[in-house]
């Protein structure tokens, strides 16, 4: 299995980005997939849900300005970031998941840094 995010850099407060979570080496329609983000001496936390039938979960931290999506035929999950905060600077990942636990061997992730 391989994870591999890429799409992050650094964004003024209010700018944009699209992270892609691109994976293999599992059946990646069958699979809920996540995006989750780990901020400088905090725990890593789940940002955003999307599950095989298309139901979507977001933190309330960033409801309204970050959007889920996938693509199955190129086994690629998407994290769409408008409005973007300070507060939003983490390393994000992807992750596939299974009753709520994210299930594969995490990536290398994706550094976002919003900064002015």
């Amino acid at each position: 299995v391989q994870l591999v995010e890429s799409g992050g850099g650094l964004v003024q407060p209010g700018g944009s980005l699209r992270l892609s979570c691109v994976a293999s080496g599992f059946t990646f329609s069958r699979y809920a997939m996540g995006w989750y983000r780990q901020a400088p001496g905090k725990q890593r936390e789940l940002v955003a849900l999307l599950n095989s039938g298309g139901n979507t979960n977001y933190a309330d931290s960033v409801k309204g300005r970050f959007t889920i999506s996938r693509d199955n035929a190129k086994n690629t999950a998407y994290l769409q970031m408008n409005s973007l905060e300070p507060e939003d600077t983490a390393v994000y990942y992807c992750n596939a998941v299974r009753k709520g636990v994210p299930t594969f061997t995490w990536g290398q992730g994706s550094q976002v840094t919003v900064s002015s």
